[in-house]
């Protein structure tokens, strides 16, 4: 199984963006799926969860501004940034639990896109 992320860039502050992450391979079903943060020098941190029922979660700095969302049929998950600061500059991750085709369940990363937030 692979994610292949997209979506990441150059933004200035105030901006938006909207990265993507398609799951392809032997995929049976895909459980939770969620999106991550690091930044230079720091640890890599959670910015939104969701369920395969559309259930979400997010952390206290993307609440507001930032939405999680899925498309089953795609097997794809997408992170809405809106209101970007300067701080939100990272690569983000995307992570999903997949059950594969022999059933058991797997836990992937992507590879990572760069977003920049700056003037």
């Amino acid at each position: 199984v692979q994610l292949v992320e997209s979506g990441g860039g150059l933004v200035q502050p105030g901006g938006s963006l909207r990265l993507s992450c398609a799951a392809s391979g032997s995929i049976f079903s895909i459980n939770a799926m969620a999106w991550y943060q690091q930044a230079p020098g720091k640890q890599r941190e959670l910015v939104a969860t969701i369920t395969s029922g559309g259930s979400t979660n997010y952390a206290d700095s993307a609440k507001g501004r930032f939405t999680i969302s899925r498309d089953n049929a795609k097997n794809t998950v997408y992170l809405q940034m809106n209101s970007l600061k300067p701080e939100d500059t990272a690569v983000y991750y995307c992570n999903a639990d997949v059950v594969e085709r022999d059933y058991f369940k797997y836990n992937y990363w992507g590879q990572g896109t760069q977003v920049t937030v700056s003037s």
